[in-house]
């Protein structure tokens, strides 16, 4: 392993200083499932690692009627799975989180790091912007609230700036008849990174959907919204045809890559089957006020 400076703050101020002050060279240590194994492989080489572990008040999981869910920056994926207000209010949330490596994993990786590592196949991004999640940050310009889904601007990348760290994410809370739902496809059941993955939030007003976000995963360069798709579906009734279009619009406005994990006609015609398969099961969930009967 190459050498690097370690630093243990006691502070954000004081965390946020040292991350200014060595400007892209030092990189965060929270859960480190990720960032270890980079630097072991010489994937990542900073020099300086910067352990937050020791700042208080950032490993929070509270859910508030009006507040919604607030997720700190050192909850873990396992808080987050064995939650049941997340597996009840958030299940495409919930779902995210128990596909997310294997449980010894889960008990170390935070969903902030999740978020900061900025992979298009990260699986709890899709899941969390059909949510309508919001990014809180602290850095030396003081805090600031970013919607998720302005958060990433490419693989790895992401619009923080020097100095800022990522100190929490806000989901709303959800508005009765809301069904919430995310797909992963990956080669094995376990311990896969998305081949595809599609998250649905939906909302039905009698015959009606009143809202709908349809998020898709590992076939862009970043999470994207299907934006078409949600417009076939918005102020409609349920039927299949509707669905067969709207799975049809996200496939045609995904923009996979081909690479080991699968060909990008293949991704394309995935989108399609699991974004179909998401919205029935996000519309049954809506009609049934939000809980999933197969979780």
């Amino acid at each position: 392993m190459r050498p690097f400076e370690y630093f243990e703050p006691a502070t954000l101020p004081a965390a946020a200083a040292l991350l200014e002050r060595f400007n892209g060279r030092a990189s965060i240590l929270a859960g480190g499932t990720d960032l270890l194994v980079e630097i072991k492989e010489r994937i990542r080489l900073p020099d300086h690692v910067i352990n937050i572990k020791k700042v208080p008040g950032l490993d929070y999981l509270s859910y508030d009627p009006e507040k919604g869910l607030k997720i700190g920056a050192l909850a873990t994926m396992r808080e987050v799975e064995t939650s049941t207000v997340v597996k009840e209010k958030y299940a495409g949330l919930y779902q995210a989180a128990r596909e997310l490596g294997s449980i010894q994993v889960r008990n170390r990786a935070t969903v902030a790091g999740n978020i900061c590592r900025a992979s298009p196949s990260a699986d709890t991004l899709p899941s969390l912007i059909a949510d309508n999640a919001a990014i809180q940050t602290f850095g030396p310009a003081g805090e600031r609230s970013i919607p998720m889904e302005n958060f990433f601007t490419g693989p790895g990348k992401t619009i923080l700036s020097p100095g800022e760290i990522l100190t929490g994410i806000n989901v709303p809370n959800p508005p009765p008849n809301t069904g919430k739902v995310y797909l992963k496809l990956g080669r094995r059941a376990a311990m896969e990174l998305a081949t595809v993955g599609v998250a649905v939030s939906l909302t039905v007003e009698g015959e009606l959907c009143r809202y709908v976000r349809i998020v898709l995963g590992a076939v862009a360069p970043t999470p994207m919204r299907a934006t078409e798709a949600e417009n076939l579906m918005l102020d409609n009734e349920f039927s299949e045809d509707n669905l067969e279009i709207a799975a049809q619009c996200a496939r045609d406005q995904s923009r996979p890559i081909s690479d080991v994990r699968g060909s990008a006609d293949y991704r394309r015609e995935m989108v399609a089957v699991l974004t179909r398969r998401a919205l029935r099961m996000a519309w049954a969930a809506a009609e049934n006020d939000g809980l999933d009967e197969s979780l």
